[in-house]
């Protein structure tokens, strides 16, 4: 596509396809307080500071909590800590404020922190610049902010960054994260004793008598409304009186880190909306970047959206869910935006793009080569095959090929990449050969790639499905007395409290026991590999049976055994065949994962891929059993989620 038409492509939708409003957008400063007016919302910014303290909209004097001091209402804020330190949470204050751009169109305003060496241990080592934008006839406004390392700078790591907004809990409690993830929430007293009962950790309360007694023997907790970043573009809360919703769009994923299956957090109670950047959450440290030796480093994170809608019929909360739907997916449209200053913030035209089509090779499948449908095709920092889900400094852009393998990134920021792609219905990671180079205006093509999966031999039987989740596999109920409603018969049910325990439950006297042939995997192999709880309270390692039959062993060959795991969590996976008694196992990973997916109701977290060589000598003609161990056993939530197992024979000779 060539510059002009870029240049088009962009203003169309950000720039003249907004309706102009008759009142053009005001900006006052005093001592105290920046306050932006475009006759629909008044953005109120403390100064210089550049904490959010009011939100007027539609009638409402403030849409932020106003029983909250004014620096907890909104707000970016980011964990870091010095090497070897503990985290450190910090509100990002400004010290110095500017008007960036004024006039009847467009305000933007800024308000910086800069580092110096005097600040070494008390502030997180980064230059920073927070934006916020408001424009002629917005329902809203937008927030970035460019963050800078310099070179020679002390090392730290970033644990999590992200735009926090804290709601009128008087107005606020009916939230909205997806059209069959809606309900009346709690309200934040219902949490604290005596209303509220603590669980197995501090998230997790059991409503015992709160406020609404609709929600009375519900559980609540923050980690049951999170989403996969690629679903994560529109979330909020509405108020029935006014009819007011208020919602936070992300109209891109190219900011966050950890690829498009990364999960995080949303909307919970408080009321609270996130706009969440860069986090461990399902992932561990290895989604926390640390910078040493003085390496340099610069990131846009945004802008996003927050976005404020209102109706005349206050009884139905849907016209103001499709409403945010429908904003939200303009603003998709209108990515990469043509209105921020800021020169860091690159424009359509100033981007890329690289397009292709992706085939599989598997001739124990097909001795042709399969279109790769659907699959996950994605551009990130230069790397091993599958490192973009632990990358965390740079900037990702996916998409999802066609039914025939064609896929387009499109509006990729300059800069070096390699290609990756994961693809449901296959194991592994794919990456093309060569480094991608981003130029202002490139569109590059790369033709027909080819992936070729790990495969040695015919599949001799499988367990699961090759996907990354662990969703297809038997996911009990709750017990009766710790149940959230809304996930009650829904696709979610992983997200209900307590599953863990539920191992012991239904497996009380017999660790779990798979028969090749007779059992099925959607209910006979529990979600997640958990340990079983005693009756002292204390935990001990489960071991998993599979049963097989071989009709033969072609001896002095090697079968394979390909173990994909979705999660792992402080695990331990030790593989014996045929023998449960051997002290040294036969494979195992060691101690893997980080994730928490088990405590925090993900069914996924890290992907982690194990072929492991089986000799013919521990075969035997007739039933052979594989003994899966998971031997850690400090808490309840040390544990994996496979994803996929496969048995495969010796290559065939051809």
């Amino acid at each position: 596509m060539s510059k002009s038409n870029r240049m088009l492509k962009c203003l169309f939708p950000c720039c003249s396809g907004r309706p102009m409003a008759p009142t053009g957008v005001r900006i006052n400063v005093s001592h105290q307080y920046v306050l932006i007016d475009n006759g629909i919302i008044q953005l109120v910014l403390s100064n210089p500071g550049g904490i959010i303290t009011g939100i007027q909209y539609n009638g409402v004097d403030n849409l932020l909590e106003i029983l909250n001091k004014e620096d907890n209402r909104g707000y970016w804020d980011i964990v870091w800590n010095d090497p070897g330190k503990p985290g450190i949470f910090d509100v990002i204050k400004g010290t110095k404020f500017s008007i960036i751009q004024q006039d009847d169109d467009q305000v933007e305003v800024s308000f910086t922190r800069m580092w110096d060496p005097s600040l070494q241990g008390k502030a997180v080592p980064l230059n920073i610049d927070k934006r916020f934008i408001v424009l002629r006839g917005s329902s809203g406004f937008y927030t970035y902010a460019i963050y800078e390392h310099l070179e020679g700078w002390p090392d730290f790591s970033l644990g999590e960054t992200r735009v926090a907004f804290k709601l009128r809990k008087d107005k606020f409690q009916y939230m909205a994260i997806s059209d069959s993830r809606q309900r009346v929430m709690p309200l934040p007293d219902d949490r604290i004793p005596p209303r509220g009962q603590p669980l197995a950790y501090p998230e997790a309360v059991l409503l015992t008598n709160p406020i609404n007694p609709n929600l009375k023997s519900e559980v609540d907790d923050k980690y049951q409304y999170s989403c996969k970043d690629k679903d994560i573009k529109v979330h909020g809360w509405i108020s029935f009186d006014p009819p007011v919703g208020f919602w936070q769009i992300t109209p891109s994923d190219e900011f966050r880190t950890g690829g498009p299956l990364k999960q995080d957090l949303t909307s919970h109670v408080g009321p609270t909306t996130l706009a969440m950047f860069m986090s461990s959450h399902y992932a561990g440290q290895e989604l926390s970047p640390t910078f040493t030796n003085g390496e340099y480093w610069k990131k846009v994170f945004g802008p996003v959206f927050m976005y404020f809608n209102s109706s005349f019929d206050g009884s139905d909360p849907t016209l103001l869910w499709d409403d945010a739907k429908v904003q939200m997916q303009i603003e998709v449209e209108s990515w990469p935006y043509c209105f921020p200053a800021s020169d860091e913030f690159e424009k359509a035209w100033q981007r890329g793009s690289v397009s292709g089509t992706l085939l599989v090779r598997d001739r124990y499948i097909d001795d042709g080569d399969i279109y790769a449908s659907g699959a996950y095709i994605g551009l990130a920092l230069p790397g091993e095959a599958g490192s973009w889900q632990r990358e965390c400094k740079g900037y990702q852009f996916w998409t999802r090929a066609d039914e025939f393998g064609n896929f387009s990134i499109c509006n990729v920021l300059t800069g070096d990449y390699n290609l990756y792609a994961f693809i449901p219905g296959f194991i592994g990671d794919y990456k093309f050969d060569s480094t991608i180079s981003i130029s202002s205006g490139n569109d590059i093509y790369v033709g027909e790639i080819v992936y070729e999966p790990p495969r040695d031999g015919p599949t001799i039987w499988e367990i699961g499905v090759a996907d990354r989740s662990a969703a297809e596999f038997y996911i009990p109920d709750p017990s009766p007395i710790y149940v959230n409603r809304l996930y009650i018969n829904h696709p979610d049910r992983f997200r209900q409290y307590g599953l863990w325990d539920r191992y012991t439950e239904l497996y009380n006297e017999n660790d779990l026991v798979y028969i090749v042939g007779e059992s099925d995997y959607t209910k006979d192999w529990f979600f997640a590999h958990v340990n079983r709880k005693s009756d002292d309270g204390s935990y001990k390692a489960a071991t998993w049976q599979i049963k097989f039959q071989l009709e033969s062993v072609d001896q002095n060959s090697t079968y394979k055994f390909r173990v994909a795991l979705a999660s792992a969590a402080l695990s331990e996976l030790q593989v014996r065949f045929n023998d449960p008694t051997i002290q040294k196992p036969h494979f195992t990973t060691g101690l893997i994962g980080r994730d928490n997916s088990i405590a925090r109701h993900g069914i996924h977290g890290l992907y982690w891929l194990y072929n492991i060589d089986v000799q013919s000598s521990l075969l035997m003609q007739g039933e052979n059993i594989i003994y899966l161990t998971q031997t850690r056993t400090n808490s309840p939530f040390q544990g994996l989620m496979y994803d996929y197992l496969r048995f495969e024979g010796p290559p065939v000779k051809n």
